[in-house]
């Protein structure tokens, strides 16, 4: 069967699966989102069920003829979508939920880490109040506090000193949290390694240079991510080879070792120090709703193919290298500080737009939601090119509350 005629099930609902669906349209695919949103359903045709309700996402699956499901939901991750596809004889492109554990566990990837003595900032991980106000007495300033769960980086602080990490650590125990983690912040230049493997065998997809301070030059709230450019010329391919015999190799066998081999994206989220060392903070199962459609503008291959034969288990005879264009991509995301604020001048962007969970009111104008709204991104030759092509089409997106940064990749000359 041609790609033309496959019927492709994506799980999920932010901007990541909106950029997923633009990249599997331009192969002739069916798609379909479960659950996707108002703005996805403009461009892909959207199935009214939850994240988690896998059984009925299997049912879907099946009834429906479905060739292959790619799952970037980390819900429906955690509820074992693979494993109940896999044992239904359904194709499908996710890791179980245990071989994923580490990617939405904070204090999981840190025991991983420390296990595999893979260089990870110094950290403790903590269930009562009292022991972590000990902790921090004697630790050294700043602290990244931060709950066990990611929560769109809700539950994370960076804090310079002991009351206000003090403060911020009873108000998560308040909020009911069973773990918080407290880790050593690390100064340096924040980068993801994303991979792919069938659990085996691994390819480096895309070197990313990650921004997730709100505020330009790193201040403000620490979020998930508000920006990103690819390729990072700041980290050599030393680096990342290191990156791969070291953390994601051992990663892979120890996984396998235990039964459960990790099949799909791995983000591997590290610090570049100022010495040249690099640490790894965390993982992420997917790619990241910021850098999704920066990643896939750059990839050379066949997604579809690519992750079939990641399913069907021919992906090390298949793939030596994961093809990439010598184009550069830059991104940035758009938040409002308020829902409801009428967006204009999407028209007249050349760049590429995601979006988060945005609706149309009854004009059919574009509305904004509290937080993260739009994600756009720009490719070119360079990444000057790119992120100069960028911040003119973001001055020409316009709604009240409009808050961005206008730093990214502002270092950049000549890439």
């Amino acid at each position: 069967m041609s790609d033309s005629g496959k019927k492709i099930l994506i799980v999920g609902a932010s901007a990541k699966e909106y950029a997923l669906v633009k990249k599997f349209k331009s192969y002739g695919c069916e798609i379909f989102v479960a659950p996707g949103n108002s703005v996805i359903a403009e461009i892909a045709e959207c199935v009214d069920i939850r994240e988690e309700n896998i059984d009925e996402l299997l049912a879907f699956a099946v009834q429906n003829s479905i060739n292959l499901t790619v799952v970037s939901s980390e819900i429906a991750i955690k509820n074992n979508i693979a494993e109940l596809f896999q044992a239904n004889e359904q194709l499908i492109f996710a890791p179980g939920a245990k071989s994923a554990e580490f990617t939405f566990s904070r204090s999981a990837a840190k025991k991983f880490l420390y296990k595999l003595r893979i260089p990870t900032p110094r950290f403790a991980v903590f269930d009562k109040p009292q022991l972590a106000a000990d902790y921090l007495k004697t630790a050294s300033m700043p602290q990244v506090i931060s709950t066990d769960a990611d929560n769109c980086g809700q539950g994370r602080l960076v804090c310079t000193n002991f009351i206000s990490a003090k403060i911020f650590v009873d108000d998560l125990f308040a909020r009911n949290e069973k773990k918080v983690i407290l880790e050593d912040y690390v100064y340096g230049h924040e980068f993801t390694l994303y991979v792919v493997t069938d659990g085996y065998h691994a390819l480096p997809m895309a070197v990313v240079a990650n921004y997730k301070f709100m505020e330009n030059g790193d201040g403000g709230i620490l979020t998930d991510g508000v920006g990103a450019f690819t390729p990072d010329y700041k980290v050599s391919k030393d680096i990342e080879n290191s990156i791969m015999a070291n953390v994601v190799d051992n990663i892979l066998i120890s996984l396998q070792k235990k039964g459960t081999p990790y099949l799909g994206i791995l983000g591997v989220n590290c610090v570049l120090q100022d010495d040249g060392k690099y640490v790894v903070l965390d993982f992420k199962p997917f790619l990241s709703d910021h850098d999704c459609a920066a990643v896939l503008n750059l990839v050379d291959e066949n997604l579809l193919t690519l992750f079939e034969a990641c399913a069907i288990g021919s992906f090390a005879d298949d793939y030596r290298v994961i093809n990439v264009s010598d184009n550069a991509s830059v991104s940035c995301v758009l938040s409002a500080r308020s829902a409801g604020n009428i967006i204009s001048g999407l028209d007249m962007v050349d760049s590429d737009i995601t979006h988060f969970p945005v609706r149309k009111n009854e004009y059919l104008e574009y509305e904004t939601i509290a937080g993260k709204t739009l994600v756009l991104t720009k490719t070119a030759k360079t990444l000057s090119s790119a992120r100069k092509y960028l911040y003119e089409d973001i001055e020409l997106v316009n709604f009240d509350t409009k808050k961005y940064r206008s730093d990214i990749c502002g270092q950049v000359e000549n890439f």
